[in-house]
């Protein structure tokens, strides 16, 4: 935890003892001192905070609403104010690194386009709309046509505001690039990675040790092994498929001073279920359901 965080703290509650004690000798409105304070605490703390302890993350932008890892997802899921965007990259053949989930275009796209095969000037010409207007039933008027963007645009599009940020999984092994973009773009703070493969999110902290690592596992994973590697990687957060999610699980990673995430959950009764065994991040396709549950929109 960072030095301003922990005076802030100390702060809030030497004030909360200061309030508590005038209170009680000059009555309830001095409560409005105590709340000036909170709100400049908060301030400060807006602009400094950890952003690996806290838990919306809109996986693949917005991508109830818009067309999954496209611009108007991400868009989307930064004017709801979620805490972080998951995305997937991919490398095209001439060495730009891509937004995208997939191999190739075939499942989202109107045409089917193998992405390490084909430059990004052909890529980009592929509608990654056209499968979620055709499922949705929509126009091209309500769902306007959208390219595969670069990872540079949405890194840039994170960083011109400050509450939201950008968790990044290399599909393929283009970590390094990635690396190389975010350094260029003195983007360190406002990103994060995350996936299955040790030896990815150890490039990762090997480059930038700073950068939160959250480690994606599998419901039936062996999470005493898990933390064992967590710790010694220096992994921020394990973050566990939602159905393999268990209070003896949730336990162990808060002892060892990790956060716990789950993925991939939409269902809000599955969602309360994980909250009451402490889960502390959530990975989902509807962040705007998932804000509205948790009273925060």
């Amino acid at each position: 935890m960072n030095w301003k965080l922990s005076n802030a703290k100390f702060f809030l509650i030497a004030t909360r003892f200061i309030n508590d004690s005038l209170t009680f000798f000059f009555g309830k409105r001095i409560i409005h001192f105590y709340i000036i304070i909170c709100l400049f605490v908060g301030c400060e703390y807006a602009d400094e905070s950890d952003f690996t302890h806290i838990g919306i993350t809109a996986h693949r932008g917005n991508s109830v609403e818009y067309p999954e890892n496209t611009i108007p997802a991400f868009q989307s899921a930064i004017s709801l104010g979620v805490d972080w965007m998951e995305l997937d990259i991919h490398k095209t053949k001439d060495g730009q690194i891509v937004v995208i989930h997939d191999y190739d275009t075939g499942n989202l796209g109107d045409r089917n386009l193998r992405v390490a095969e084909v430059t990004y000037d052909e890529l980009k010409a592929v509608d990654m709309a056209h499968e979620f207007r055709i499922r949705n039933k929509l126009t091209f008027k309500e769902c306007p046509p959208a390219s595969v963007p670069l990872l540079s645009d949405i890194i840039k599009l994170v960083m011109q505001q400050n509450g939201t940020r950008l968790s990044i999984q290399p599909k393929t092994n283009c970590g390094k690039e990635a690396m190389d973009i975010i350094k260029v773009l003195n983007a360190e703070a406002w990103v994060g990675f995350n996936d299955d493969s040790v030896l990815k999110m150890k490039e990762v902290k090997e480059k930038v040790k700073s950068i939160p690592v959250f480690w994606d596992r599998p419901g039936d994973t062996n999470i005493d092994d898990d933390l064992k590697i967590a710790q010694i990687e220096g992994f921020e957060s394990i973050v566990i498929y939602h159905f393999g999610i268990t209070k003896e699980k949730v336990d162990k990673i808060h002892e060892a001073g990790l956060e716990v995430g789950a993925h991939t959950v939409n269902e809000p009764a599955r969602i309360k279920v994980l909250l009451g065994l402490g889960v502390d991040r959530f990975y989902t396709d509807d962040p705007h359901r998932l804000m509205q549950l948790l009273g925060r929109k």
